[in-house]
């Protein structure tokens, strides 16, 4: 039998440091890749999110994990992932994947919504 899918998302962030939304910037700052899976739609309500690379979920793992010749980055294991969704489930499990390719990925506790709310709600670039 498998688990729930509370179950799954308890272990993937049990494994990682997950970001607060307001330590993002800083993060940034310090050299975080700063990876935006929210889907266009999502993107164009809300607002982008300003310094992010924008990978569409279906293809994450191939455009980032060190071995695949389809990724669009060079990632040194050293450099933090910060992978950011609309509401910050999606992206504890996108992160979690990214870990088992070889990636130090985290994500953002709330996601986007966190964002958005920690700037006063509003649609905008972040």
């Amino acid at each position: 039998m498998g688990c729930t899918i509370d179950e799954l998302l308890a272990a993937a962030r049990a494994r990682m440091t997950r970001v607060p939304p307001e330590a993002l910037a800083s993060e940034q700052a310090a050299g975080a890749l700063v990876v935006d899976i929210r889907t266009v739609e999502q993107r164009h309500r809300d607002g982008e999110l300003r310094g992010a690379l924008v990978i569409d979920r279906n293809v994450l793992e191939w455009r980032l994990a060190p071995s695949s010749p389809n990724r669009v980055v060079d990632l040194d294991r050293e450099r933090k992932v910060i992978v950011v969704c609309n509401e910050g489930y999606q992206s504890s499990l996108a992160a979690a994947t990214l870990r088992r390719v070889g990636v130090g990925a985290t994500d953002l506790i709330g996601g986007y919504q966190a964002l958005l709310a920690m700037r006063g709600g509003t649609a905008t670039e972040v």
